[in-house]
């Protein structure tokens, strides 16, 4: 049960970031400031979609994406990671998660189909703490179709397309993220 973006295209996303993360070690930026700045990023890119800038608010929100895989990069190629820093982390990017969503509920708010922000958003998060409680209760969780480099795919293909790919999009996100969910309440039963 792996995900929609091969590990391959992960390690191909992260070597392309790898010059900026190696930059920003040297320039002794902390992990910490750039999970603020994502979450920034993200929390601009819930406005700009509140306010109808759906192709800014993409890329804003594709912006606030890549920090999130470079706050973990410098951690690890500067020796900064700390248990700290990996729960602000884990906490800020579910924050950085659900505002672009009600962002596009904002949007959507007189639209038939405003209700599938909050759907996606439910299965998003729900996807995310199955991951968290598994692996606080001591199993690993690696399994699953939409993780959160596919969601932010998803979200930003949408978002840059424009309505009806949007839609289509956030079908995909409120279906697949609650599938996501299942798979791993079901790898739960096998690792615990």
């Amino acid at each position: 049960m792996c995900a929609l973006v091969s590990k391959d295209g992960k390690d191909k996303v992260r070597a392309l970031l790898s010059p900026l993360s190696a930059a920003l070690v040297r320039a002794r930026v902390h992990p910490n400031t750039l999970t603020l700045v994502g979450f920034l990023l993200s929390a601009a890119s819930g406005w700009l979609l509140a306010t109808g800038r759906i192709r800014i608010g993409a890329i804003v929100f594709l912006a606030g994406g890549a920090f999130d895989m470079l706050d973990g990069l410098v951690a690890r190629q500067g020796g900064k990671g700390s248990r700290f820093g990996a729960f602000l982390d884990s906490t800020v990017d579910r924050y950085s998660e659900i505002i672009p969503y009600l962002g596009l509920a904002f949007y959507l708010r007189e639209s038939s189909y405003f209700y599938l922000p909050f759907l996606a958003i439910t299965g998003s998060l729900m996807v995310s703490y199955a991951r968290a409680r598994i692996e606080g209760l001591g199993g690993s969780c690696r399994v699953g179709l939409l993780e959160r480099p596919e969601r932010i795919a998803i979200l930003f293909l949408g978002l840059i397309l424009g309505e009806r790919p949007l839609f289509v999009a956030l079908l995909v996100l409120a279906a697949g993220s609650h599938f996501t969910a299942l798979q791993r309440m079901r790898h739960a039963r096998s690792v615990l």
